[in-house]
């Protein structure tokens, strides 16, 4: 008999609902539960690509002497963590207390009351029975000491985020070359990315390093960023048929990746590849922008607009069986082109994985191939998509990887910001449709009349299946963020009004007793243990550091000091961290920089506005804040600006503009920013 996950709106727990475990989705009745029969918790969180979460499913949640022993002793719920983010930080910070490491699936054992007292990641089938059996002895024993212990950790976990900050006009400069000098120590130079394993691609590391390589100009730096983005789009981690990028590398090589396929990371790194494009014109990353949102139009759109979660990493219960190749089978499909292919991709000692299946990857270049093969670069590419096409055509007869197909608004704004940039760095008008099809869709599905949004829903072929969660902080953050970007793309200022009324809710609802940071969750949300402060970079940036350059953006728009003021605070609070450890404080060290260099308005007006919007957009140029309209406009980088039907663009830095120009080469003349 299925549980009663079998009504859940998450198709992670819904993998569960037929296991023995009397799993609950988190809420009242399971946790009222608990408290009635004085039972301990296990709150099991893990997401619906995640390869380990279904190892452990298999090996003891599926088997009936385990379940029996959850059962009878613990009230068991299951959580995805893309769904509750924010139960999922606290327990992660249980566990990192608890073992100095985490990761999922994620199993925390606690009090009736939430508080944990147990915890750690994937456990193997017997190591489980044991734990289970120890910790339910030890709370019937030793009760006393269980609560002690908890409150303790649950002090702890309530201390992680606590920040003084400094004045808001702190003096206090960082000095990135030092800050790069640091961090290159933990750069890998052969491989690129950082020097251990297994290696995350970290795109928004990238968009910090390309706007120091901008300012200093650190011959070092830009080696190092046009290694590692060629290393990721030949390697293993890149789909090399389909496009789109896998989580992360298992190796230093990124050779082999975990296969799961998540939509937070295919957006960034589109951003992360347009801004690249943009700064060294090198047409691998063009391709690598088509053929990512090639993926994502294809496998990861909804009819409505919204984009899907993930695709799991395994098919058939086998990790990457969707993806790799025996040579038999590129053989038989290719002929007498597969050792062309074989070469090009590496069906070989290098691109070798195990039971005979390769990981096709790239590392000659198309030019060394075409002279070994003595034939033209144009001719060798035709030959290898042609049989990119044979093959593709093979795959999509196999079994897919599973696909999570709910809707989460936070990795949404991601994907809808990676457009619009790949639009006003391409100018293909597909780009901009998908981009404006989704904010169309955040706002009819995931905005509510008061002017909350959600943080998940489900896109059921048109009719909407709103999944009652409040949006958290990051939903606000990269939804303001991706409708900053989409303003930029469009000159529609219904986006930048929405992303004025966001900020104001976000202030009202999230704000610290400070003024300064912002909680992770909302004033109207249920409370839980602890309320996060999220300031750290991860996978994702830190919401509050999106935040706090959103505010400094929208002061440029809007002329709201208060904005300016509140990001300042928000910077100088994280200024030791930013210097101790760039990499994990990325966004603000963006933040820093935008704040410490002079900031360019760069304003377009007339019928050519956005033809001479994306001529500038060709060029990559940081820290500066785009405006236009083809008409008339009370907005204050606007107002004024409109001369009869001339195409214009004005220039202005610290308040000071140039005289307006009609031609974008005469508007980067008075630019003149200072790279020092």
């Amino acid at each position: 008999m299925a549980n009663s996950l079998i009504n859940a709106s998450s198709p992670y727990l819904k993998q569960h609902a037929n296991n023995p475990v009397e799993w609950y989705v988190w809420g009242e009745e399971a946790l009222s539960k608990a408290k009635e029969e004085n039972k301990l918790l296990i709150i099991s969180i893990g997401y619906s690509a995640c390869h380990w979460c279904h190892v452990m499913e298999r090996e003891s949640f599926e088997d009936e002497e385990i379940a029996t022993i959850m059962n009878k002793f613990f009230v068991c719920i299951k959580v995805d963590r893309e769904e509750r983010p924010d139960i999922d930080q606290i327990y992660m910070d249980a566990i990192q207390l608890m073992t100095g490491k985490g990761g999922w699936p994620l199993n925390c054992i606690t009090l009736p009351n939430q508080k944990p007292i147990y915890g750690g990641t994937y456990f193997p089938k017997e190591q489980w029975r044991q734990i289970l059996l120890q910790v339910a002895k030890y709370y019937e024993e030793d009760t006393g000491k269980c609560i002690q212990y908890s409150e303790e950790l649950t002090a702890g976990i309530r201390q992680i985020e606590l920040l003084k900050s400094e004045e808001a006009e702190s003096k206090t400069i960082i000095n990135i070359d030092e800050i790069f000098s640091k961090w290159e120590q933990q750069l890998d130079n052969e491989e690129g990315g950082s020097n251990r394993s297994p290696k995350f691609p970290m795109p928004d590391n990238y968009q910090y390093l390309l706007q120091y390589w901008f300012y200093s100009k650190n011959k070092n730096c830009e080696n190092h960023i046009q290694l590692t983005l060629r290393k990721i789009a030949h390697g293993g981690i890149y789909d090399q048929l389909g496009g789109g990028f896998a989580r992360y590398s298992t190796d230093i090589f990124w050779k082999v990746p975990h296969f799961e396929k998540m939509l937070y990371d295919n957006a960034q790194l589109v951003s992360l590849y347009c801004k690249a494009y943009q700064a060294f014109k090198n047409p691998l990353y063009k391709d690598v922008v088509a053929e990512t949102l090639s993926f994502i139009k294809i496998e990861m759109t909804s009819p409505s607009g919204g984009f899907y979660t993930a695709l799991d990493a395994d098919s058939e219960h086998v990790e990457g069986k969707f993806y790799t190749w025996s040579k038999a089978e590129i053989d038989t499909v290719l002929l007498d082109d597969a050792k062309l292919f074989c070469e090009y991709y590496n069906v070989n000692e290098r691109g070798f994985w195990e039971d005979g299946q390769y990981i096709l990857l790239r590392h000659d270049t198309d030019e060394v191939i075409a002279l070994r093969n003595n034939i033209s670069i144009a001719d060798l590419r035709k030959s290898i998509n042609d049989m990119k096409v044979k093959l593709i055509a093979i795959r999509n007869h196999r079994i897919r990887p599973g696909l999570d197909d709910k809707i989460i608004c936070s990795w949404n704004a991601l994907m809808m910001k990676a457009y619009s940039e790949a639009y006003m760095t391409f100018a293909n008008e597909e780009y901009l449709i998908a981009a404006k099809m989704n904010a169309d869709f955040i706002l009819c599905n995931l905005t509510r009349e008061d002017g909350r949004l959600m943080h998940t829903c489900k896109d059921e072929g048109g009719a909407k299946s709103i999944i009652v969660i409040d949006g958290f902080l990051e939903d606000y953050a990269f939804v303001i963020d991706a409708f900053i970007t989409l303003y930029q793309a469009t000159f529609d200022e219904k986006y930048l009004h929405q992303t004025n009324l966001l900020m104001q809710y976000t202030i009202e609802h999230f704000s610290d007793d400070a003024d300064i940071m912002f909680y992770f969750t909302s004033s109207k949300s249920t409370s839980l243990i602890a309320r996060k402060i999220d300031v750290q970079d991860n996978v994702m940036p830190s919401a509050n550091a999106v935040m706090a350059i959103n505010l400094w953006m929208l002061n440029k728009y809007f002329e709201m000091e208060s904005y300016q003021i509140r990001a300042k605070k928000m910077l100088n609070a994280m200024k030791g961290n930013i210097e101790q450890s760039t990499p994990w404080f990325a966004h603000w060290a963006q933040l820093n920089l935008m704040i410490s260099h002079p900031v360019l308005e760069v304003v377009f007006t007339g019928p050519n506005a956005e033809i001479l919007r994306n001529e500038w957009c060709m060029e990559y140029m940081p820290n500066t804040i785009i405006a236009g309209s083809k008409e008339r406009s009370v907005m204050p980088l606007l107002d004024g600006r409109m001369v009869n039907d001339e195409s214009l663009i004005y220039v202005c830095r610290d308040k000071a503009c140039g005289l307006p120009v009609k031609t974008v080469k005469d508007a980067r003349s008075q630019t003149l920013l200072s790279t020092n």
